[in-house]
């Protein structure tokens, strides 16, 4: 059990729930200790805004809801962040744009509201890669977030803050958004857990959207048991989204999920092209080696398809964000250029002015894959690509429990560094975004270090709605790493 004295040292929402129970701890107490952490770490720019006395008294309100006898819900003691691309009613989110500069949102997203009804606590909003476009939280209006243990270096992106966030110990867990791998690389950047759940599990009702058909909700945290109540409680189906699954996940059902002898694919081509970096190869080679001693059959798979991947998902999520941003015009709603001629300049000059360069850049490109002429060529192909790819997954799942591959090929580069090259960024996803083109669910738990103390994870897939297996298995790697 934790008491007042050692906050610092708060490893879990079971450790708080029995501190609160036990009056060792108070939620206004635990708030004041997170806001405090806020404080201290203002460097490294993780918040966009921060919910200090809307906390405060949500937490005095738990207090005397928990000393009148009343039963607290199943996140009771849990204080979160969440990215700045989650709409949380009477609250300004914004994408880490300019062209949403001053938006407050009229409502919030289901997932929002699934924490609070659960007793949760948002204490504030964090930093992201603008529209949840990018690998290194660069590419927000507010300024990139700083790695946390390594402050020259990016967090990874673009739910970068919300790494940091937990990280540095600001909030128990954080909500981010996972399209191309946004929750699981800035989880292995930051040494601790993040995973995206299948697509439909989680509502996006409330999600900014960047590309509809590969946005997901995801969890990072500390802890696997956390990460797993969290996505209990934000699971299931919602009126309000029609893509979401009728299936439901409950942590009760990770008890008898797991295999005897786990059967593991890895692709034994991923390391062919000399592309990942020589710690991260040797660390999870071993670690294969590891897991064949424990008993679980490892099987090395060639996949073909590997070196389509990151190219079939650049084209189709543009495609997809030129769709969703046209949205952003200057009329409705959000940043509007002044002394515009006609409804045409308009609509240029607000979305110049209002959007990023890399935003641009991807809107540009999504629009051109598109376009007549182009489309055939690129997005009808690409799309061909990407059934060919779920296919091949999908057989692979009916010999197999898991596909593991490192989460990351490189270790977290420094800031600025690759700003001059999208190509070399757009590289760095080539493990993650497979997990988000067939919609499965995969996780991301810490692996090691490089020789510079950077670290890097262990991603871990499985097939859809398969959840409680994933996390099962997830909890006995992370148990013996």
């Amino acid at each position: 059990m934790i008491g007042m004295a050692d906050l610092g040292n708060i490893s879990s929402i079971q450790h708080i729930q029995a501190g609160l129970k036990h009056g060792a701890i108070s939620m206004v107490g635990l708030v004041s200790h997170y806001l405090d952490r806020i404080q201290h770490t203002e460097e490294f720019n993780i918040y966009v805004r921060v919910f200090r006395q809307e906390s405060l008294d949500q937490a005095a309100a738990l207090d005397k809801k928990l000393k009148e006898g009343e039963t607290p819900g199943k996140l009771f003691g849990v204080v979160a962040s969440i990215k700045d691309v989650i709409c949380y009613a009477g609250h300004q989110v914004t994408a880490g744009s300019k062209m949403l500069s001053g938006y407050e949102s009229p409502f919030s997203a289901t997932a929002v509201k699934q924490l609070l009804d659960e007793d949760a606590i948002i204490i504030g909003m964090v930093n992201c890669d603008e529209f949840a476009m990018g690998s290194s939280n660069e590419n927000s209006f507010y300024g990139p977030t700083k790695n946390g243990h390594h402050p020259a270096h990016v967090p990874g992106g673009s739910s970068g803050a919300s790494a940091v966030s937990v990280q540095l110990d600001t909030c128990l867990i954080s909500l981010g958004s996972d399209t191309g791998g946004s929750v699981r690389q800035p989880a292995a950047f930051c040494n601790i857990i993040g995973m995206k759940p299948s697509y439909g599990r989680v509502s996006r009702y409330g999600l900014i959207a960047y590309a509809s058909s590969f946005d997901q909700i995801g969890v990072l945290g500390k802890n696997i048991s956390d990460i797993g109540l969290v996505l209990e409680v934000i699971s299931g189906t919602d009126q309000k989204d029609s893509t979401t699954s009728l299936s439901e996940f409950h942590m009760k059902d990770m008890e008898h999920a797991l295999p005897r002898q786990p059967s593991i694919a890895y692709f034994s081509n991923a390391f062919s092209a000399g592309g990942v970096q020589k710690e991260i190869e040797d660390s999870f080679l071993g670690h294969l080696d590891q897991l064949r001693e424990d008993g679980c059959t490892i099987h090395p798979i060639d996949f073909p398809l590997l070196e389509y991947m990151v190219s079939t998902y650049y084209i189709l999520t543009m495609a997809e964000a030129s769709s969703n941003l046209s949205r952003f015009d200057g009329v409705r709603y959000g940043y509007r250029a002044e002394e515009t001629t006609d409804l045409d300049d308009l609509y240029g000059k607000s979305r110049s002015e209002g959007f990023g360069i890399e935003v641009k850049r991807r809107i540009m490109l999504g629009a051109f894959v598109l376009s007549s002429g182009y489309y055939d060529a690129y997005f009808q192909s690409a799309q061909k690509v990407r059934r060919k790819i779920v296919d091949a997954i999908d057989e692979i799942f009916t010999m197999h429990d898991f596909i593991v591959l490192p989460t990351v090929p490189e270790t977290a580069w420094k800031i600025g560094e690759k700003m001059d090259d999208p190509v070399a960024v757009y590289l760095s996803d080539i493990f993650t975004v497979l997990a988000n083109l067939c919609g499965i669910p995969a996780i991301s738990i810490p692996l090691g270090q490089d020789r510079e103390g950077l670290s890097f994870g262990l991603q871990i897939m499985s097939k859809r709605f398969s959840e409680a297996q994933l996390l099962a298995f997830s909890t006995q790697l992370n148990a013996n790493s």
